[in-house]
């Protein structure tokens, strides 16, 4: 027996020992003929016969190895409703070497997860034309589908008018028929059933033709979608009358009323053509959010070269050249500023409405605008790797991530169409076998209306379109939210973990108490102990050179300096011998704690870090540095209280330091002399006591406690490795972003529930309606018309439900 070959790049490999385990492992899959594994290539040759790679590729994960995969994603053109999704997702995943496949209606883009070199994107276009749509390159989708979309709308609207055009007349003409009686403004040759077929016939084939070649490309492919009910509808309305037209006797003889049903298909057409324009122009306003942000790039920059100032494309500028920007100019992208002071207003990108002061040494972010004041920064980040760019990617690669709770609408409608034809073929025979004369007339009725009232379109926009809108408007506020597992997660976390350093503090030690003794002041005291620090490199010290500085105080040059470490420092100012360290460094040099120690006691009670000053043998008081709590940092707590959540904090610090920390805060919970390597133990511990958690950080060591969490948030001034493994990332590192994260993931759930309870509860109730189930009961039948003016509206109003969110206000 032979097989195909598949090249598997395999990671995590180091000897023989290794090579042998994933050898076995993948030969134990059912399927696989033989496995060699390369260590040197770091690559496995696979011979299958019909084993699904995605069991190859679990199989060697199974192991502790992993196989590298790529992704890429690319515009999917003439889909409508879930079931189209679900044949272009099947398509995809049918494609040797394709591990997943997700298909977002909503944005009409296609997500593929492959092996690389075992599939090409010519593969992936293939498999999705041959389901019957049309893929886009990447390269092509963000110039395209703004210029798509706009066709779309101008093509859906002039068929609409055309078709209103001719369908007014034929339903104007169908009046006296509707009410029995003569009508005498309407003329009589509006009734004539030839000129009725004459207008109706160009709105079911011309006005009508997007809905007959989305059911053909269905049919060729063994499937029905929501085309297929829309055209089998009408085609029976339309066909029943078409022959009673020209055969109305051969209709009297069967005993059939010869009765005409154009306006019926005509206005069924025309309603569900302006329930899909307003859905369209819907679904363009839902994805606004990536077009404002890639809007915020500038075109051109500005740049030094050869000594002088040259503009260029933006995309040309390379890691390194030096960039000018002026008062009012949107910054073109990041980097570090060189010379200049300015305001930067920040809230397109970071969602923090207060400009920020910039000189230099600060990064700034490209995107943003330059309130005042020229500067030159060097470029550090250009092309795709600037904050902006990788914001759109993450927002993008989030919209076509399915949240869980859509998977029960996927199941459905899977076998939605199918069950509705079958309903509506039911439907048909009961009423012509059992229904009152003329039973014929009531069984075609009620057949078209249930095909046209069921609606897959709202269970397949139910989800995506409200992630579309969520994830969109986190961008516009600072907040990325990776996907729909993640707003689900957010949206029910119980438990806050709050990582102090760097994410509640500045991470940087500052001076916050000054208490001098013996007949100093504050100035002296810390103009004595500023200038002795100055000699000093370690933090605490600096932290107090900073402060005197900042408080405008001149500072001598130290001599003598000794540093103790441990301990603190020695050195003479201007003559006179200071001291700054610890009590017992002050012992040590025999002087006396007196008046010093019920001070650093009650400092350090405060979680802050207690120096005594000496000065000339005598105790001259006490400084006190802490990393200060970030600015709204006990209001963000409380709120996150208030929003009925339970907050911990989580430091390495001593159990006094944590809980006077926790004071301050109003925290729940003090996880106290945790190391690094711990942070994700006490993740699990209260994951195990049944607590949905969420945990906050910005560092190398939080990201294995950000991918345990049930939801990681990473502040965004901190790693690359922490936002890469966190769920949500903040841009700023204002901790309000922590609180709109959370509310938007709520507000985004809620949506969700909303439409897929509307979806569902439309389609539960109204069918048997169509179908007829409340006329023994109240004589009540559904015209078809009204079926399909329902079935539009339900669409527009899930569309119109997610567009809420853009109003949400944190």
């Amino acid at each position: 027996m032979s097989g195909r070959t598949v090249d598997l790049p395999i990671e995590g490999m180091s000897c023989a020992s290794c090579v042998a385990r994933v050898e076995e492992a993948l030969r134990s899959v059912p399927g696989v003929l033989d496995a060699t594994v390369n260590l040197a290539t770091e690559r496995a040759r696979v011979v299958v016969v019909d084993a699904p790679l995605d069991r190859v590729v679990e199989a060697v994960r199974e192991r502790g190895y992993d196989v590298r995969t790529e992704r890429t994603s690319f515009g999917v053109q003439g889909m409508s409703c879930a079931s189209c999704v679900a044949r272009v997702e099947e398509a995809l995943r049918s494609v040797p070497g394709v591990l997943d496949a997700t298909v977002n209606l909503a944005t009409e883009r296609a997500t593929v997860t492959y092996v690389p070199g075992t599939v090409t994107l010519r593969d992936l276009f293939g498999a999705v034309r041959q389901a019957g749509y049309e893929p886009v390159e990447e390269s092509e989708v963000r110039d395209t589908e703004r210029e798509a979309r706009e066709q779309e709308l101008r093509d859906l609207r002039t068929r609409f008018l055309v078709a209103c055009a001719f369908t007014l007349p034929i339903v104007l003409g169908s009046i006296p028929k509707m009410l029995g009686l003569h009508v005498p403004w309407i003329p009589s040759w509006l009734s004539s059933p030839f000129l009725q077929l004459l207008l109706a016939t160009p709105v079911q084939f011309w006005a009508g033709l997007r809905f007959y070649r989305g059911a053909w490309a269905a049919v060729r492919h063994r499937t029905a979608d929501m085309n297929t009910l829309i055209a089998l509808g009408t085609s029976a309305a339309y066909a029943y009358s078409v022959a009673a037209t020209f055969l109305p006797h051969a209709f009297t003889r069967a005993g059939l009323a010869p009765d005409v049903y154009y306006e019926t298909a005509a206005i069924i057409v025309t309603l569900i053509l302006l329930g899909r324009f307003l859905e369209a122009r819907a679904k363009g306003q839902a994805s606004e959010a990536i077009r404002r942000l890639m809007a915020l790039a500038p075109q051109k920059a500005r740049v030094v070269r050869n000594g002088e100032e040259t503009e260029i494309p933006a995309e040309e500028v390379q890691v390194g050249d030096i960039v000018v920007v002026r008062p009012g100019e949107r910054i073109p992208l990041d980097g570090v500023v060189l010379e200049g002071h300015s305001a930067v207003d920040e809230s397109m990108v970071t969602g923090e409405s207060v400009p920020v002061d910039k000189g230099p040494g600060d990064a700034v972010l490209g995107g943003t605008v330059n309130r005042m004041g020229a500067f030159r920064f060097r470029a550090t980040r250009v092309g795709k790797d600037t904050t902006l760019s990788q914001i759109i990617r993450l927002v993008e690669e989030a919209q076509t991530r399915k949240a869980p709770v859509q998977r029960l609408a996927d199941r459905i409608s899977a076998v939605f169409v199918p069950a509705v034809i079958a309903v509506a073929t039911l439907t048909f025979l009961v009423w012509w076998v059992w229904g009152p004369q003329p039973s014929f007339t009531f069984a075609l009725a009620n057949f078209i209306a249930v095909l046209i009232i069921a609606c897959p379109c709202a269970l397949g926009l139910a989800t995506p379109t409200a992630i579309l809108v969520g994830t969109g408007k986190g961008a516009e506020l600072g907040v990325l939210i990776k996907g729909g597992e993640a707003l689900e997660a957010a949206g029910r976390v119980q438990v806050v973990i709050l990582d102090k350093t760097g994410t509640l503090t500045r991470g940087k030690p500052a001076l916050t108490d000054v208490h001098p003794m013996n007949g100093l002041s504050e100035v002296d005291l810390l103009q004595l102990a500023g200038s002795a620090e100055r000699g000093s490199e370690h933090p605490l010290g600096q932290a107090v050179v900073e402060a005197a500085r900042a408080r405008g105080i001149a500072l001598a040059d130290p001599e003598g300096f000794e540093a103790i470490p441990g301990g603190g420092i020695v050195a003479r100012v201007e003559g006179r011998s200071v001291i700054v360290g610890t009590l017992r460094l002050l012992g040590e040099r025999g002087l006396s704690p007196n008046g010093l120690l019920e001070v650093t006691d009650r400092l350090s009670q405060e979680g802050k870090t207690p120096m005594a000053v000496a000065v000339d043998g005598i105790a001259a008081g006490v400084l006190a540095v802490a990393d200060t709590l970030k600015p709204h940092a006990r209001e963000v707590v409380e709120e996150l209280r208030r929003m009925g959540l339970q907050v911990a904090i989580l430091t390495g610090d001593t159990r006094g330091t944590a809980e006077a920390i926790a004071r301050q805060l109003g925290v729940d919970r003090v996880l106290s002399e945790v190391l690094p390597h711990q942070k994700v133990e006490e993740v699990r511990r209260l994951q195990s006591e049944g607590y949905r958690v969420a945990f906050v950080g910005d560092g190398i060591n939080d990201a294995p406690a950000l991918a345990q969490a049930d939801l990681g948030i990473a502040i965004g001034a901190g790693t690359d490795v922490a936002m890469e493994a966190a769920d949500v990332v903040l841009v700023g590192d204002d901790l309000w972003g922590i609180v709109r994260a959370i509310r938007l993931s709520r507000a985004t759930l809620r949506t969700i529930r909303q439409n897929l309870f509307w979806a569902f509860a439309y389609n539960v109730a109204l069918i048997p309606v169509a179908a007829g189930v409340l006329y023994p009961f109240f004589g009540v039948l559904l015209n078809p018309v009204f079926a399909a003016a329902a079935m539009a509206l339900s669409s527009v109003t899930v569309v119109s439900n997610s567009l809420r969110l853009r109003r949400f206000n944190p």
